[in-house]
């Protein structure tokens, strides 16, 4: 029969050890509040055959009757009704985990109360763990749906503030924010073909400054056409040229807000100084390129190797800021941003000196030249007021076919002209025929055209004590330098 059977745990639950009391452990309870009285056992029918003693292990002392083994056999009269059973008593109570004899045929005793810790975790860590999964299962689902559809949701990424993208004055890129307003890129066109170059405003009456070179191309007729860092784009016309310096200056009108750039002092550039090139290289306008002075006073001719080009004499500023066709007539700026140099020529790794972006010229390989902001504005000022420049000279003849060291006068009888000009700088100094100049106020002259780069260098008017050679003696003169136009 199953009606003894007591119901089993939950499934969630977990089953605690449960075993019934021993019939010795009966006759004495033990401490602790009293438990239920377990239920009665069912009596067995009144005719059913008595079981007691027919087995000899159910006798004493092999076993001892359980509440639910028959009654043993009394003797009664057929005709008197079996007294009533005395109930059963009650069970002692049991602690959990407490061992106790086995007895199957026992009553099942109560089961022991779980402490009281015991049964308030259990569900509340079930619910944590669920609430867990359900908060997990929620934000997967949020988040693939944001990752496949977008979603509702907007991503911010930080990014710096505008006071952080500040740069000092003195940085390549302060000092470019500080010039370039005042920059120009320049494009020519005439008969002989187009060009492009670089300038920079000079003034608020519209002057610009570049080189020669640029736009000697459209000196007869052509038009130039200028275009401002902010993309305006006016026709310039030219206002004065010089040849033997590589300068032009050209003026734009009717353009307001012009930024002009300032102009510093060549004569304090140092070796390993600082400098920012700025140009349009190959048309690309507002490139900017940095560098150093790589060398002062460097004696360079570039110019004539085509038809109809002047050689211009340099006493340049070397630089290895990158300078490529197209940054000729740019400014070469120091760290404070003031211009200390024109950019003008370029040393080319394939067609060798080839410094004014004529056919076939090659790219910078970090030989840069630019003339000397000093003698420019010189320049500058005398073509704005007067439309020409004037050069210094000292009145004789050189004889750039010399192979010797030193620049040599040359010899009578040589050339069309006098080799002396009568009455001129070198005449009244008294320079002969055949001299062999070799040094200008100390420093070593090697070749004629360094001579004359170290003449161009000054303004009429200078004195210049030279070095010479006579007969193999050397001896000292003073000179008055001489003005000269063309």
């Amino acid at each position: 029969m199953d009606q003894g059977k007591a119901a089993g745990p939950k499934w969630w639950s977990r089953p605690e050890p449960v075993s019934p009391a021993p019939p010795e452990a009966q006759a004495a309870p033990r401490s602790g509040p009293p438990a239920a009285p377990p239920p009665q056992a069912p009596q067995p029918p009144q005719d059913a055959a008595p079981r007691y003693g027919s087995d000899p292990y159910d006798t004493p002392p092999y076993g001892e009757p359980g509440p639910w083994a028959p009654a043993p056999p009394v003797t009664r009269p057929a005709d008197t009704a079996p007294p009533p059973q005395p109930p059963l008593p009650p069970a002692a109570p049991l602690s959990v985990g407490q061992w106790h004899r086995y007895d199957p045929w026992a009553a099942p005793g109560p089961l022991p109360a779980a402490p009281r810790s015991s049964r308030r975790r259990g569900p509340l860590a079930a619910a944590l763990i669920a609430l867990t999964l359900i908060a997990g299962c929620i934000g997967g689902a949020i988040g693939a749906y944001v990752a496949r559809d977008g979603g509702s949701a907007q991503v911010t990424l930080p990014q710096a503030t505008a006071e952080a993208g500040k740069r000092a004055p003195d940085s390549v890129a302060g000092i470019a924010a500080k010039v370039l307003p005042g920059v120009v890129y320049i494009h020519v066109k005439g008969d002989s073909g187009e060009g492009t170059g670089t300038g920079f405003v000079l003034d608020d009456e519209g002057h610009i400054l570049t080189n020669n070179h640029v736009v000697e191309t459209v000196a007869k007729s052509g038009t130039i056409s200028v275009t401002f860092n902010g993309g305006q784009i006016r026709t310039a016309k030219i206002v004065g040229r010089d040849t033997g310096y590589d300068l032009a200056v050209i003026k734009v009108s009717g353009v307001k807000g012009l930024h002009p750039v300032v102009l510093g002092d060549s004569d304090a550039a140092q070796v390993g100084d600082p400098v920012v090139a700025i140009g349009a290289p190959y048309g690309l306008e507002g490139t900017v390129t940095s560098g150093i002075i790589s060398a002062t006073q460097r004696p360079i001719t570039a110019g004539g190797e085509t038809e109809g080009s002047d050689v211009s004499y340099v006493d340049a500023i070397q630089t290895d800021a990158p300078i490529n066709p197209g940054n000729s007539g740019g400014p070469l700026v120091d760290s404070r941003g003031l211009v200390i140099g024109i950019n003008s020529a370029i040393r080319s790794a394939d067609t060798g000196s080839d410094p004014f972006g004529n056919g076939g010229q090659g790219g910078s390989i970090g030989l840069g030249f630019a003339i000397p902001v000093n003698q420019a504005k010189r320049v500058a000022e005398q073509l704005i007021n007067n439309g020409k420049a004037t050069h210094p000279v000292i009145g004789v003849s050189i004889n750039l076919q010399y192979d010797g060291d030193g620049a040599q006068v040359s010899p009578e009888g040589e050339g069309d002209g006098d080799s002396i000009t009568p009455n001129g700088p070198g005449d009244k100094a008294g320079i002969e025929p055949g001299d062999v100049i070799t040094a200008i106020d100390g420093k070593r002259v090697h070749s004629g055209e360094e001579l004359i780069v170290r003449i161009r260098s000054h303004r009429p008017g200078d004195k210049l004590d030279l070095t010479l050679k006579r007969g193999g003696k050397q001896r000292s003169v003073q000179l008055v330098l001489g003005s000269a136009t063309g």
